[in-house]
């Protein structure tokens, strides 16, 4: 009996690092399709590669940058309807 309990118990572990894992790898990608406008598609790549060193995606590090760069694409381009917000460093 201890041992069914046992082999349960670790088969739920694998199977929840196994989905994590899953969500981690998707995460960036979904992030991408489904909130930034394909037109800005190809610069937001190219930015989060240059931002990233690591094998795994710096994902947090990467957004900020992006949204800096965006926000001051934007302000460029229409400067008073654009508010000034503070950014985030750490």
């Amino acid at each position: 009996m201890r041992e069914n309990v046992f082999v349960l118990v670790v088969a739920a572990v694998v199977i929840v690092v196994a989905l994590i894992e899953l969500a981690t790898a998707a995460l960036p990608i979904l992030i991408v399709v489904l909130l930034v406008p394909p037109e800005e598609r190809p610069a937001l790549a190219a930015l989060i590669a240059a931002a990233d060193s690591s094998r795994r995606l710096r994902l947090w590090r990467a957004l900020r940058v992006a949204v800096t760069a965006r926000r001051a694409a934007r302000a460029a381009a229409e400067p008073s309807k654009i508010p000034e917000l503070p950014v985030l460093q750490r």
